[in-house]
Order: structure tokens, then sequence, then C-alpha cells
């Protein structure tokens, strides 16, 4: 029983309790303090309930209920204080505004002149924050300080209705507005009147002064019909004020380390004013500086939009590093030139990875975007099965293409991306459409080649109008082209690349006509012995009989009916059957005996390069002793005219 009664007594003790340290926060106010009072934060050096809780008597605020019983924050007497900000060095307050009232025949009714004065503290009127305005069409308007040092006023008059709008600029018809002095710390504000507002008794009868916060001022709230209002109805303005720690330099300050105010990582500062100091924490620290250990240090990487960083962020005392992507230069906080590294490990057949490093550029999201005008139709250049490639113009005038891996299985594209991204990376070759950078922001990345402005081969083919192929020379050198990047795929990339899917529509021509092998998203990485592969010879039934068509017309020497171009001589129809005869052992359906594309691509440059020199050397013994040859098979003929 005794131990049921400890028990129920903790827990209500731990209930009554937990409302007061729900308020208390150690970084902002001292340790045991109350952070709030109502619904307003009062950091240190302010302080309430306990003098020891403020910095001194000047900071120690009255926190009392107001007459519906709720707390409320005050500022000497009968100033609600609205805001405290440590920051900027300020506490927003609400005072009632003056005026001065009179009926239709011009008789006084009622006025209320506003005095006030912010002591001998640290407080002053905040001169950038508040503007002195009068409102009404019959409305003279004047403050002073105290010790009548100071004095200003404005006049505003009218003699007909004016719409109090927020626009209104408040230059004297029916408003009027004046600046304060710096350093004011106390004012009196008091209304006068020409002529009673006898002139305008149809739409305005009273006339109002104040100090106000320019952020809070809404003109469209001080209607010309306006009447006072009293206790807690009436009206209101905010007022800024502004607090220093103490009034001396801050050399002074640091003389006498005792009372001095900055704690750790805090420095003094001057406010605008120029009386007094005031504390900031330093650059790269964060919190309350008058707190012994109140300024504690930012973790910049966890917030980039405040600390940029185009690479790599680490976390330092007071401050970060941003290191740019390996490969790349510059400062990582501005933003960093050249091309990124990426480490790509992409599993292969044979169950082992393959690590490869390549130099891309690392694209936002919105880059690309803007680049290909959100993927308009327009742009789209081509829609394949592994997805659609896009043109776009980079901010620097650049033309780059665009791959979006396309289906509804997020982890099916992201294999495609892999598989793909497997292979370009690997590859670095003239022949072959380069990869510029990705972009990791999407939810399956996107891959930016080099755009080839010249189209497919696919479509200089079959359009007549291009001229390109008119000739053996320029079918030759794409021909020769094509070999050297299918040769530099199977022989010189580790593991091997088999592109899978080679055609006249994924080969591209640049400006200069230079061929450029492309769309690897048939492509596989492929661990193999350096023997002849036993791959079958596979095709469709149309590319079967366009095969067959063409063996039957080689065979019964009726090979140049079928061309659609015509040779230029009889050294150009040797070239001509040379290659058919190449291009004969490559349909072998028997893997060994088919030519690797090593030996198809040493061939066809050799042709090329004769051809090349025979324009050069019409009467050559090279040519002559080419013409006198018969045509022979590709085991014979072509390396015995090609090896001299």
């Amino acid at each position: 029983m005794i131990l049921q009664i400890m028990w129920v007594s903790w827990l209500m003790m731990l209930l009554l309790l937990w409302p007061v340290a729900a308020t208390t926060r150690s970084d902002i106010v001292k340790p045991g303090c109350l952070e709030t009072c109502g619904n307003v934060s009062v950091p240190y050096p302010f302080g309430i309930l306990e003098r020891s809780c403020a910095m001194n008597d000047f900071f120690f605020l009255n926190c009392s209920s107001n007459d519906e019983g709720h707390p409320e924050l005050w500022f000497g007497t009968g100033m609600a204080i609205h805001n405290i900000s440590q920051l900027e060095g300020t506490v927003t307050l609400g005072i009632d505004a003056a005026f001065k009232c009179y009926n239709k025949a011009g008789i006084q009714t009622e006025s209320f002149a506003q005095s006030m004065t912010l002591g001998s503290g640290p407080f002053m009127f905040s001169h950038l924050r508040n503007i002195f305005t009068a409102i009404g069409c019959d409305t003279f308007a004047q403050v002073t300080n105290y010790e009548l040092t100071y004095g200003a006023a404005c006049l505003s008059l009218c003699t007909e209705y004016v719409n109090m709008s927020d626009g209104n600029p408040c230059s004297g018809s029916g408003c009027c507005q004046t600046s304060i002095p710096k350093g004011l710390k106390s004012l009196d504000i008091s209304l006068f009147s020409f002529y009673n507002y006898t002139n305008v008794s149809d739409f305005n009868l009273c006339g109002f002064a104040f100090l106000v916060d320019k952020n809070s001022l809404k003109i469209s709230d001080w209607p010309l019909s306006r009447k006072p209002k009293y206790g807690k109805d009436a009206y209101t303005t905010d007022i800024v004020i502004e607090w220093v720690v103490k009034n001396e330099t801050c050399e002074q300050a640091k003389a006498n380390q005792s009372a001095y105010a900055c704690g750790t990582n805090a420095n003094c500062t001057y406010p605008e004013s120029g009386q007094g100091y005031r504390c900031l924490c330093n650059e790269g620290f964060e919190g309350n500086p008058y707190l012994q250990e109140g300024c504690q240090d930012i973790d910049e990487c966890k917030d980039p939009e405040r600390y940029p960083c185009h690479g790599r962020c680490k976390n330092t005392i007071g401050n970060y590093k941003c290191r740019c992507p390996l490969g790349m230069y510059g400062d990582g906080k501005i933003g960093c030139q050249g091309f990124g590294i990426i480490t790509l490990i992409t599993g292969t057949e044979n169950g082992g990875v393959v690590v490869k490093h390549q130099r891309v550029r690392i694209f936002s999201e919105a880059e690309l975007e803007k680049a290909t005008k959100n993927y308009d139709d327009d742009q789209k250049l081509e829609e394949g099965g592994f997805g659609s490639v896009y043109k776009g113009v980079l901010a620097d005038g650049v033309q780059v293409a665009v791959k979006k891996f396309k289906g509804v299985d997020k982890a099916q594209m992201n294999e495609e991306f892999q598989k793909e991204m497997g292979v370009v990376s690997q590859v670095n070759h003239k022949n072959v459409v380069k990869l510029l950078g990705l972009c990791l922001e999407t939810k399956v990345p996107l891959l930016v080649y080099e755009f080839i402005s010249n189209g497919t081969l696919f479509k200089h083919i079959h359009d007549k109008r291009s001229q390109l192929l008119a000739s053996w020379s320029s079918r030759l050198r794409i021909a020769s082209e094509i070999a050297l990047a299918l040769n530099y795929l199977h022989s010189l990339a580790d593991p091997p690349i088999i592109h899978g899917d080679v055609k006249s529509v994924n080969i591209l021509l640049d400006n200069n006509n230079t061929a450029k092998v492309a769309d690897f998203g048939a492509s596989f990485l492929w661990s193999f012995s350096r023997e002849k592969s036993q791959t079958p010879v596979s095709s469709s039934g149309e590319k079967r009989n366009l095969i067959q068509h063409f063996i039957s017309a080689l065979e019964t020497n009726n090979l140049f009916r079928i061309l659609d171009f015509q040779a230029a001589d009889e050294g150009e129809m040797d070239e001509i059957e040379a290659v058919a005869e190449l291009a004969k052992g490559c349909l072998n359906s028997m893997g060994v005996n088919r030519p690797t594309m090593k030996e198809v691509s040493d061939e066809l440059s050799k042709l090329k390069d004769f051809h090349q020199k025979s324009w050069a050397q019409q009467n050559s013994d090279e040519t002559n002793y080419l013409l006198g040859e018969s045509s022979q098979s590709f085991g014979k003929k072509v390396l015995e005219i090609w090896q001299k």
C-alpha cells in the first residue's frame, strides 16, 4: 500500500512539473529558467520570474496575467511585449495611438496624448524600423522627447474623402509621416487642428498620431471615419525598441572580461544606432551569444540550401569544406569545372564485377529539363524499346542527346540503366557516341550523350535526296569506321562488349560524316576467350531473304546488278567484289569459319587506304596489279592483295 502511494505521488509530481520542464531550453536561456511567457519567447539576456535569469535588472521583465487571466509579458508599465529578437537586438511593443476628436460644431469631445519613456537602461526607439504617422484631414501632429532636444511634426490636410488604401504614400493627404532620430529614448505625441474638423465633418471628426513599425503598418486599417475605443479594444500600434548589452564600446567591454557579455565563439558588434554593443555568434556558429556556451557549431552539410556544396561536403568547427568531385576543380562552394570521375560497379555474366572510371559531368534535373524544353515531343530524336532520346541545348550552347529510360517497373529501368552505363562507361573511341554525363536526381538516372547532327545511316540509305552514299569511297569509309568501332568493342574493351543491335538506325553521322556507333541498350559485357565465337548468325525472315539474294548474286556474278550506285572504274569494282567476299565470310553459319571483327576491320582499313592512294596515283603499280587480278574468295584474294 505504501509503495502504491509513493508511486502515485511520484507520478503526480512528474505531471505537475512537466509543463515547466517543457518550457525550459538550455540553448536560449540560463539553466532552470523559463523560456516563454505566454506565446512570447524570452531569450537571455532577458529573464522572467527570477532576477538571476536576467543579465541585470534592465533585462528583467514582468510576466503576469492580463485581464483575461492569460500570462503576458510587459515592458515597463502597461506596454505589452509581442516579440523579442535576440539576433536583431529588438523588442516589439504594443502602445495606444494618440487621438483628438471633435463634433460637427467644432467642439472637442475626447483626446489622448501619448507619452512614454524607456528610462536609463540600454533601450532606444529604432530609427530604422519606426516612423511617426498621423491620420486625418485637418491634422497637425508633433512628437518631441522629454528633454525637448528633439522635435518633429507632420501635417495632413484634405477637403474631400480620401481612400485610405495601403498604396497611399502618406504624403500629406489623409495621412503624413516623418522619421525619428537615432538614440531617441522618450516621446510625447500631441495633435492639433486648424478648423476643428468642421470643414470635413461629414467624413472625418478625429485625428490620430502614433509611432509605428513600418513592417506592420497597414494604412487601410485607419479609415478617416474611425473613432477611438478604450480599454482592451483601444487602437494600438507595434513599435520596435532596440537594445544593447551595455552603453560602452567593444574595446571597453573586452577590457573587463568579468563583465564582458559575449560567450565562447561569439564576438562584439555595434548596432546601427552606434550606441553601446551587442554580441553575435561568429560565422559558422549559431545560438545565443550571451550564454557562455550558447554559440554552437553549424553543421553546414545538413543545410545545402543555405550552404551550397557542388561536391563532397565535410563539416569543420566554424566552417565546412567542399571538395569538388574527383577529376573536377574549383571552389566546390561556388561551382566546379571540368568533368567528374564516377566509379561504376556492374555485375558480369560470370558473377564478377567490373570497376571502371569514366570522366563525366553530373547534370541537374532542372538543367536537362530546360535544355530539352521539358522533354517536348518536338525535341524527341528517337524512341526505342529501352527509352526515348531527346535533343537538348545546354546553357553554354552545347547540343546534347538525353536518354530517358521508360517503363513502369523502376527496378527494371534501373537495371537497364546500370547495364547500359556499365557498357558506355568503358568506351572512349572516336567512332562511338560519347557519354558526356549523368543526371542522378531522377528516380532512374538519365544518360547524356554528345549530339550527332547529321542523322542516322538508315536515313541516308533511304532518303533519295541524300548524296552521302552516292560514291563508293564514302561507303567504304563508313564501313571501315563502323568496323573499327566494333573491333574496339570486341577486342580492346575488357571484358569485351557485344553491341547486340548493329543496324543502320544505330549508326550516326556527325557534321563531318564520320560514323559513330550508338544505342547500347541491347549491349552486354562478355567474358570469353580470344578464340572465335561460336555464336550462330541470326536474322529475321526479311533479312534472311536479303542475305540469300546477296549470296546468290555473288555466286552467279550478278553482284553489280543489285547495287544502287555506279562504280567509278574497274578499280572500284574490284574493291566492291573484295568487300562482298568479306561480307560473305561474315555470313558463314559456322562461327569458326567467320573472320573476327579485328580481321574485318584490318581488311577494310587496308582497302580504304588503298582506295585513297589509288585516287592520288591512278596509274600506280598497285592499281594495275589490282586490275589484272580476278575476283577470289575472302580467304585467298583479300589476303594476297592487301598483304603486299
